[in-house]
């Protein structure tokens, strides 16, 4: 036998013990569900996190520039410190699941962060109830802002990596998507895409819509700068290792129809895989828009910003949460993943200091098709909060052996 898995054979029965706790978690959960926060201020969600963890021997503070919170939980035994995240904010959303504790305040948690909240309570719960058999401590980290905000960022500059007094050897999270409910999925190196948004401003001269030779219409080079971007793309980087860029908005402003308007408005998304792909993006991005405009004799602003790394799960460290998990849940529960998805996530920026491991839990409520159900960010997605005492033990099995490994 292994060490590792010698660790992971005298590990608790965490899924036995998360059972029990499982009506405290789910009440927990549709009451962060009814009511959703946007941004890096949340201090209801706060709140109840807050009081969720009232009684159990942790070392807490809160942020400053956000309402974050973090939890040391300091075992009997010496070891390293390890690190578990869940984020907490909403989405600008109006729900329509139609559930009995949806949303009504124009907010939703359409991707899960109720679930990752809760998940991390319970592990905290279950790792508090167990603090003499524990080795080292464990970092709860309860992140606002992750929907595009860099709530991550904000509390690592804050110092949540160094709350313990000792910098992490290793960070997990878990993320809800659906798919087979009760089944993990993650994958050495990029499981993540990095995320910039590009934004382009057009300028030219308005006139009259009955005289273009009297005016610089910015329409056509517009419309021409929206081709060239999907040419930049597939004609510059190697389709192993993927961009993908999508322009989301264009506007000319709200002027009479027979109006060429002074400018044109243009808003991108952009996913890329690799340091090497934003590199060739920031430089090739403005070169690409530039050049258009000049051709029509146009003027331009261009502003591309890279929010989100790429999230990239360190080899070693994914291989001993593999086998963690198998160990817990069986090996049909845990699968490897193909491919990288292309949505982001700023756990990228806890990755980029400490290795670690992201991962998906699928949750897809019984009765429903996981294969045509609604995806993350949708108005009407739903997750199966049955999924939690896993969720919960699947975080506390991996922190411990983690930590009990050394």
């Amino acid at each position: 036998m292994t060490a590792t898995e010698a660790v992971l054979t005298s590990a608790p029965d965490f899924a036995a013990d998360a059972a029990e706790i499982l009506p405290e978690l789910v009440a927990l959960r549709r009451a962060l569900h009814a009511d959703p926060e946007l941004g890096l201020d949340l201090p209801r969600t706060q709140a109840k996190v807050l009081e969720a963890l009232d009684g159990l021997p942790l070392e807490i503070t809160t942020g400053t520039r956000t309402t974050s919170v973090v939890a040391v939980l300091r075992g009997a035994l010496p070891g390293p410190t390890v690190l578990l995240r869940g984020d907490m904010d909403g989405l600008p959303v109006d729900e329509a699941t139609g559930l009995d504790y949806a949303s009504t305040n124009g907010a939703m948690h359409a991707c899960g962060h109720d679930l990752h909240t809760t998940g991390v309570v319970g592990a905290a719960r279950l790792l508090s109830a167990r603090s003499e058999q524990l080795a080292g401590s464990v970092i709860f980290m309860f992140q606002p802002g992750e929907e595009g905000h860099g709530g991550a960022k904000v509390m690592i500059e804050e110092g949540v990596l160094d709350a313990a007094g000792e910098r992490p050897v290793a960070a997990y999270g878990i993320h809800m998507a659906p798919g087979p409910r009760g089944v993990f999925g993650t994958r050495p190196g990029t499981v993540m895409a990095g995320a910039g948004m590009l934004h382009v401003t057009v300028k030219g001269r308005g006139g009259h819509g009955s005289q273009p030779q009297h005016a610089l219409d910015p329409v056509p080079a517009a419309a021409e700068i929206v081709l060239a971007l999907q040419s930049f793309v597939t004609r510059t980087f190697d389709a192993f290792d993927p961009v993908v860029l999508s322009v989301t908005r264009m506007s000319t402003g709200e002027g009479a129809i027979n109006v060429i308007p002074e400018q044109v408005e243009l808003a991108a998304t952009v996913r890329y895989m690799s340091a090497a792909s934003l590199e060739k993006l920031e430089a090739g991005l403005p070169r690409v828009v530039e050049g258009l405009a000049s051709a029509h004799g146009l003027s331009v602003e261009v502003d591309f910003d890279a929010t989100y790394p790429a999230t990239v799960n360190d080899a070693e460290e994914t291989a001993f949460t593999v086998a963690s998990l198998r160990g817990a849940f069986g090996d049909q529960r845990v699968q490897i993943l193909p491919t990288p998805v292309m949505g982001s996530e700023d756990f990228s920026f806890v990755l980029n200091e400490v290795p670690g491991t992201f991962l998906a839990l699928l949750a897809t409520p019984p009765g429903l098709d996981p294969s045509t159900v609604e995806f993350n960010h949708s108005p009407r997605v739903q997750f199966d909060d049955a999924v939690l005492g896993d969720q919960a033990a699947a975080l506390a099995a991996i922190a411990f052996a983690r930590t009990a490994r050394g």
